[in-house]
């Protein structure tokens, strides 16, 4: 039997190059080889997004993306976490179990506080509902970066608060840690990130990443563009690169025009693809997953109440 996988979407606007080689090629790679639950996070984007129709175009943006980048959702259970009440349930029940002291030791919380966002109570219970999205579908495998491996230890730790008071319930997740691309630089040689402002658009049109691709900074040491080089090697091996960049030496429009010609090979059919997905073949498909998702979950928490002494 296939081991039961879940990972989780932030619908927190339009994706470029970093988040397509970072989370959503890996998870396309290997979302067959498991028992497969794909979670839209609308209810954990609240700590941040206080424009609702903003937050209804993303949940639907982004499962667009994830369809044209090949998830098939007959093969896997895509859902939305609003659409399933047993998450924030169990979450509250793992609230209850652990202490304060414990949820302060959160990296993310201390780091985006550090960063100036609001110490809002739902950023820092984060890691409880975070566990009960986890335990809920007795998750074995949970796809993470390196920078998100504590999420995981979190939904261990509560796993065993509970078992410990209520009997064995839950099964511990383990991570699996995303195969590292490196760091994908943006137009200006940081980090590819929307907080900078130095993406190259995931489904953006042709002429938006030719724009993007010819905007790059041109850093030259060692005889090559870098910051180009390091673009284009998500999309061809180094050894081909290197012979193309020998053949191409100083003639950074050349070299950068072949980025684009490579880009839009893989990009172009996802796009085309993504523009004939409707915004009501994404509610169809959230539905189905819906009721599936919410099966399961409501088997899990029978066992739950029954076992905290709230179901009589």
């Amino acid at each position: 039997m296939k081991k039961r996988l879940l990972t989780g979407l932030q619908p927190s606007g339009a994706l470029h190059l970093g988040n397509y080689f970072g989370a959503l090629k890996p998870f396309v790679d290997m979302y067959e080889d498991y028992e497969s639950h794909l979670m839209v996070v609308d209810y954990h984007s609240l700590t941040t997004v206080r424009d609702g129709d903003l937050l209804r175009q993303n949940i639907i943006d982004i499962v667009k993306d994830y369809l044209a980048a090949g998830v098939d959702p007959e093969k896997v259970v895509l859902f939305k976490q609003s659409d399933v009440p047993q998450h924030t349930e169990l979450a509250w029940i793992f609230e209850c179990l652990v202490t304060v002291p414990f949820l302060q030791q959160a990296h993310a919380y201390k780091d985006k506080v550090a960063k100036g966002l609001e110490a809002n109570a739902g950023l820092f219970n984060y890691p409880m509902l975070m566990a009960a999205d986890i335990l809920l579908y007795d998750t074995e495998i949970v796809p993470v970066g390196e920078d998100q491996r504590q999420h995981i230890e979190y939904a261990r730790e509560a796993t065993g608060k509970f078992n410990n008071a209520f009997g064995e319930t839950f099964v511990p997740p383990q991570e699996k840690i995303y195969e590292a691309v490196g760091v994908v630089p943006g137009v200006d040689g940081q980090k590819m990130s929307k907080s900078y402002k130095n993406t190259i658009p995931l489904f953006g049109s042709e002429e938006e990443i030719q724009k993007a691709v010819m905007s790059i900074v041109t850093d030259s040491s060692g005889g090559r563009p870098e910051h180009v080089y390091a673009i284009h090697k998500l999309f061809r091996s180094e050894e081909e690169l290197d012979q193309l960049y020998a053949e191409k030496e100083g003639k950074y429009k050349d070299l950068k025009e072949a980025l684009i010609a490579d880009i839009e090979a893989v990009i172009a059919p996802m796009r085309e693809k993504r523009a004939s997905i409707t915004d009501d073949d994404v509610r169809a498909v959230l539905e189905t997953g819906a009721q599936k998702a919410r099966e399961r979950a409501e088997a899990k928490m029978e066992d739950v109440r029954k076992k905290i002494g709230v179901s009589l």
